[in-house]
């Protein structure tokens, strides 16, 4: 069974980082100006996908902190949560 629990606290700190990723990569993407009227579609699809899958998570603290001089630092809120969260389960 312990070997069981070992597991599983590895997959959930590996679906964290993974998650932490996809949160740094649609920030990124949140700078690039008017992406989604870009000729690379790819780049645009890849963006809207990232935003759906974060948006629900980013959310959460955007409710409690809105954008300081039109710098939203959500981000880096959720992700400092995310580290606790990953430091408290390991």
């Amino acid at each position: 069974m312990p070997n069981l629990s070992l597991k599983i606290v590895y997959i959930l700190s590996q679906l964290i980082e993974v998650y932490s990723w996809l949160i740094i990569v649609s920030a990124i993407l949140s700078w690039v100006p008017n992406i989604s009227g870009t000729q690379n579609s790819l780049v645009a699809d890849i963006s809207e996908v990232l935003h759906k899958i974060t948006e629900p998570y980013l959310s959460l603290f955007r409710k409690f902190m809105p954008p300081l001089g039109g710098i939203d630092f959500s981000p880096v809120v959720a992700l400092l949560v995310l580290q606790i969260i990953k430091d408290l389960i390991l």
